[in-house]
């Protein structure tokens, strides 16, 4: 097996502590093989819209830089890919693609808005209504079609502001419907450790959704784990790992070790 996160954050983003190395070097002390950085895209925006939430457009020559020396130094120890966390917005699809020609080997979906942050609020706003939940999953599964994505982070993410007695049929419907476009696209559902950090740290339940990962369980998706780690230490807490397994177990998933970019072969 490999041990492996490809949900790893910077200080970049403006909400996450440590530096490059750091995040490495807890990685190398925990035993992970494979270390992923996917900070938040730096979206080149049509508006004069400034995020507080993501590197800027200018920061992201210095982060491809950073992590391939990073990749370099450490080559004997870990393997380290280059990668973003990134909506999926219609209008900027060619960015993406740019970014890719930049350096960047990987992007996992995290729709944190229904389209680009200058004119949508965050996710869990527009999703407290059913509505919003439906149009977030036509959303994830547009984006999961394009096939730019190795995996969708924290598809769960519309339950964030809504408590687990609020999971409707709408709710239910989207779940199955993200779940069913993964499945036709072999793309694994992560399941969020910082979300679940969150919850063990008594500050609500956001995701994992209990309700979601049960209404999708019967399907079989494929699982990932991401630590989603903005902090060095979210890489060496044992804890959301006991939980996280122990859920999914009770469910019957099995978890994937590692993508398929790192799977050797059989």
């Amino acid at each position: 097996m490999t041990r492996a996160n490809y949900h790893t954050h910077t200080a970049r983003c403006r909400h996450a502590q440590g530096t490059d190395e750091s995040f490495v070097q807890s990685a190398i002390a925990e035993g992970y093989q494979v270390l992923g950085f996917s900070d938040h895209t730096p979206w080149r925006y049509e508006t004069e819209f400034t995020s507080g939430i993501r590197m800027h457009a200018d920061e992201l020559p210095g982060y491809i830089h950073s992590i391939q020396s990073l990749r370099r130094q450490y080559a004997d120890r870990i393997r380290i890919h280059l990668g973003l966390e990134a909506e999926y917005f219609p209008r900027y699809r060619d960015q993406l693609l740019q970014m890719m020609d930049m350096g960047i080997e990987y992007y996992i979906m995290g729709q944190h808005y229904l389209d680009t942050d200058e004119s949508f609020p965050y996710v869990g706003v527009t999703t407290r209504t059913d509505d919003g939940v439906l149009r977030y999953a036509d959303r994830v599964v547009e984006g999961i079609r394009t096939g730019l994505f190795q995996y969708v982070a924290h598809p769960d993410i519309f339950m964030r502001m809504r408590n687990p007695e609020d999971f409707t049929p709408a709710c239910e419907e989207a779940s199955r419907m993200i779940c069913q476009a993964s499945m036709e696209h072999h793309m694994p559902l992560e399941y969020n450790l910082l979300g679940l950090l969150s919850e063990l740290e008594g500050h609500g339940v956001g995701y994992p959704s209990r309700p979601f990962w049960s209404a999708v369980a019967a399907m079989r998706p494929r699982v990932i784990l991401g630590v989603d780690a903005h902090n060095p230490n979210h890489l060496l807490n044992h804890e959301t790992l006991r939980v996280a397994r122990a859920h999914l177990e009770t469910l019957g998933l099995q978890i994937l070790d590692c993508l398929d970019m790192d799977r050797s072969p059989s």
